[in-house]
């Protein structure tokens, strides 16, 4: 810490210059072995994967994969799997670029932009993790009032103070956060797991749905709700995220041998991570389909959801409050998952952007707060009415829109040059497929705002 940072009695200041390593707190801390076997080499990289996992199974995504299934049985199974493959290529790059360059996408898109240009791209960021905090304060507030009959605006208060729980698991290090993430994920694999096991959905029908149909494309419903799928797969923030915390681990970065090592591991945990990730959105869209196809126009909302899974009318001999707990309970633990990853996000993009560093507490807290505000003019003007506080889970994605091209250009245009790879940059395959991929995902955003703001028209 530089002295400037510090105050006159020597205690470091509230607000202060920050440039240096991305998230020093835990960058370069986690030991990893040397000569140790395959197994024993991957758990010790594994965790970072998880925490950049959540952001594709966060309650922003559940409703859209659960009325996929409702709406059109199987069949969007195949974008699901094009959208969880895209989602590997672009994070395995962001998290190359952070540990071959030693700065995450946040610090290398500054160096390449003016002062001003800077905090332009903080601000665009910022509204972008906000928009992420929404969803996570809706859908935990609506957690607890399933769970425990909490009003929903009490709720949403509630979720201002996890900024406690999350100091509390800084005090535990990163590794134990991972951990706790991780955890938190297998959860909600395995409550999805055992309800589409109950379900018993048609296997010959399901695997079907991962082969593409040109119905996605002729039929108007089904093309639009595909474009929110693959359009909102992935989340700007996420890819700071990763370029960041794959630093995380300790190891001789001037080895081209070991770091070589470590982008291997780093990346099969990735690519393991987004496959449970990539499991769960499609237990989603399975439950959707084999327990509510038919009943789509009833469905839609998570409390609609939760009364479903223990209506017999509905969910058939299966129906049980144990099911609709579960479900609330997996959806809390989403919320709090991405609590953790969306705090981290915005500290990196703080620092990365401005160079402005302050308290994880303080940074949490004041995102909180300023998120919790529309959702509570929403939930006081509708009385609580879940319907309408939902409708801010597609404005958000907005936010998350326009953000997007500012991450994915510049990350596709560092990870491609040798100036700044070296001998790790792109291969020529995964250059021209990122190009296209970041393209296509933006063009698909640009269609999804027109379809928000009613220039082209959208499904319902």
């Amino acid at each position: 810490m530089r002295p400037e940072d510090l105050t006159k009695n020597g205690h470091e200041k509230f607000i202060h210059y920050a440039d240096g390593a991305s998230l020093s707190e835990i960058n370069n801390t986690v030991d990893v072995p040397d000569n140790a076997g395959f197994w024993k080499t991957l758990a010790a990289y594994s965790g970072p994967g998880a925490l950049v996992a959540v952001g594709y199974m966060d309650p922003g995504n559940w409703v859209t994969s659960i009325a996929g299934g409702a709406s059109y049985k199987y069949a969007l199974l195949s974008v699901i799997l094009i959208s969880s493959l895209i989602a590997m290529l672009l994070q395995a790059m962001a998290a190359r670029v952070g540990m071959v360059t030693g700065k995450d996408l946040a610090q290398l898109t500054r160096d390449q932009t003016s002062k001003a240009g800077g905090f332009f791209l903080w601000i665009i960021t910022e509204l972008a993790i906000m928009a992420t905090d929404i969803a996570e304060i809706i859908g935990s507030g609506i957690a607890l009032m399933l769970l425990f009959h909490i009003p929903l605006v009490a709720g949403i208060f509630i979720t201002a103070f996890d900024v406690f729980l999350l100091l509390l698991l800084m005090r535990l290090g990163f590794r134990k956060i991972e951990a706790i993430v991780a955890t938190l994920v297998g959860v909600i694999l395995v409550v999805f797991l055992y309800q589409v096991i109950l379900a018993k959905p048609d296997i010959g029908s399901m695997f079907a749905g991962f082969v593409p149909h040109t119905n996605i494309v002729t039929d108007k419903g089904m093309l639009y709700l595909s474009l929110g799928i693959v359009g909102a797969t992935v989340m700007p923030h996420n890819l700071y995220l990763h370029s960041s915390i794959a630093q995380a681990r300790k190891y001789d970065r001037n080895d081209p041998k070991k770091l070589r090592k470590a982008l291997k591991f780093t990346v099969i945990d990735s690519n393991i991570q987004l496959t449970i990730a990539f499991v769960v959105n499609c237990l989603l869209l399975i439950l959707g389909a084999a327990l509510f196809f038919g009943h789509a126009s009833s469905l839609g909302r998570f409390e609609d959801l939760f009364y479903a899974l223990q209506n017999k009318d509905i969910a058939g001999s299966i129906a049980s409050p144990v099911l609709s707990m579960l479900f609330a309970l997996a959806l809390l633990a989403s919320g709090q998952n991405s609590t953790i990853t969306g705090t981290l996000s915005g500290q990196i993009v703080m620092e990365g952007f401005i160079h402005m560093k302050m308290p994880m507490w303080a940074r949490r807290l004041i995102t909180r707060l300023l998120s919790v505000i529309p959702v509570l003019i929403f939930a006081i003007i509708y009385q609580d009415n879940e319907a309408k506080i939902e409708e801010l889970l597609t404005l958000s994605q907005v936010f998350l829109s326009i953000a997007l091209p500012f991450a994915m250009f510049p990350l596709t245009v560092f990870s491609s040059s040798e100036k700044i790879m070296g001998e790790f940059k792109n291969k020529a395959w995964v250059k021209y497929t990122a190009w296209a991929v970041s393209i296509i995902l933006t063009g698909l955003n640009i269609y999804l705002i027109l379809g928000v703001i009613g220039v082209v028209p959208s499904i319902g």
